[in-house]
């Protein structure tokens, strides 16, 4: 039988000691890091420690090494540990920790109560906590060296998370290096030529996308028609599904009816589609189609010629355009006016022998195969880092029963 974990209120202060943050003068803020970092709440939270945007030498409220900061204005609840000492202002709290309490199991305590202080907050535009919550707050309080051993767990789990979170931020980076190298110097050692969108290797040609093959976009059938949406087969596409970049798979149907109705085009696999509209970050975002679709009024396609270009090679290079399309569909840059058809056939990309560009996709393929894997590991293990917590904090499982040889050379640095 589990033996319940026993509890302290964050006001014991055989716990904790709180230090309510408080704003200096605005004229005291600075960017030259005169004085001490300034944190005003969430938006200066990194992974695990605070990161400086602001200096202030004229703070009025301080936290020092180890000192747990919590959010306590919208949002509420989120922590950071402080890594050294900093000024903070009305939207955070620290907590120092008491003789029986160790820091880094704070921290951690501190994550596993947020929903219950998330739900103790007040205000109807801006959500907060105030002191008195924070003081009659209960948290995890095993003896000390449980709280030592519980904390040594998870940071081992949390340091193999930050490995493939720096791991996946480096490889994006290197994806960003080998896109610019690869798109304007190619594979050959060619010489380079000056061209409308820059230089470019001799043997290679600036196109306007219409070369590559039919450019077009779809339509929405109206959802108030049944026969468009009853005995629906045939795959159709929203801008969001661009997201994929690789589309296998659709999630809404249409009927032949709105197919031969709503002159919806029929898609064929090896398209390039480009979200042409959207909220958020989808406009701009394009994926190489592997099925036959349709597609929405807010979908772009273009059914590439396998003889004149890869379809993987013209995504990669839409990729290194995604600011500057959107920028245009803002009205930006020399071109007014959204993403259209007629702007894609217009617009121009390098084009080299589809063998080199075979070789080039290859390549970015390989690099995506491993920004994949970074995100797929890091989604498992922050998924044991939140089942983990829950059970350590509720006594559900010991640490002495856990085995965290598994995480490899991320854990074994902790």
């Amino acid at each position: 039988m589990t033996t319940p974990m026993p509890t302290a209120k964050l006001g014991d202060a055989r716990i904790a000691s709180l230090i309510l943050g408080q704003s200096p003068p605005s004229s005291s803020y600075n960017v030259q890091h005169r004085g001490l970092p300034f944190f005003q709440g969430k938006a200066d939270f990194g992974m695990v420690h605070p990161v400086p945007r602001v200096w202030c030498d004229a703070g009025q409220q301080f936290a020092r090494k180890n000192d747990v900061l919590i959010s306590v204005r919208a949002p509420v609840g989120d922590v950071n540990l402080a890594d050294g000492d900093c000024a903070i202002g009305r939207g955070v709290t620290a907590v120092r920790a008491g003789p029986e309490a160790d820091p880094w199991f704070l921290f951690f305590a501190l994550q596993f109560v947020k929903p219950a202080l998330e739900a103790q907050a007040t205000g109807s535009t801006f959500a907060s906590v105030n002191k008195a919550t924070l003081l009659d707050l209960a948290i995890p309080a095993p003896t000390i060296s449980s709280q030592r051993a519980i904390a040594s767990a998870l940071r081992r789990l949390m340091l193999a998370v930050e490995f493939e979170v720096d791991g996946l931020a480096n490889t994006q980076a290197l994806k960003r290096a080998a896109m610019r190298e690869l798109f304007t110097r190619g594979l050959r050692g060619e010489a380079q030529k000056e061209t409308e969108i820059g230089p470019i290797p001799e043997g290679w040609e600036a196109i306007p996308l219409e070369r590559l093959g039919r450019i077009g976009n779809g339509s929405t059938p109206k959802r108030t028609v049944p026969e468009y949406w009853n005995n629906a087969h045939y795959p159709w596409l929203t801008s969001a599904k661009v997201y994929d970049r690789e589309i296998t798979r659709a999630d809404q149907f249409v009927s032949d009816v709105a197919l031969a109705e709503c002159h919806l085009p029929r898609v064929k696999p090896g398209a390039v589609l480009i979200a042409i509209t959207g909220q958020g970050k989808t406009l701009g975002h394009c994926a190489v189609l592997s099925i036959e679709a349709s597609v929405s009024q807010h979908v772009a396609y273009i059914q590439v010629d396998p003889a004149v270009a890869d379809s993987g090679f013209v995504r990669g290079f839409l990729e290194t355009q995604y600011e500057y399309l959107r920028q245009i569909a803002s009205g930006g840059g020399s071109t007014k006016g959204a993403l259209t058809c007629a702007f894609l056939r217009s617009f121009q990309m390098p084009l080299p022998p589809v063998l080199e560009q075979r070789e080039i996709v290859a390549i970015l393929d390989a690099i995506d195969r491993k920004i994949a894997l970074h995100k797929e590991k890091r989604a498992v293990l922050e998924a044991l880092f939140k089942s983990l917590l829950h059970k350590l904090m509720t006594g559900e499982v010991r640490v002495a029963d856990l085995n965290l040889g598994a995480l490899g050379r991320a854990a074994e640095a902790a």
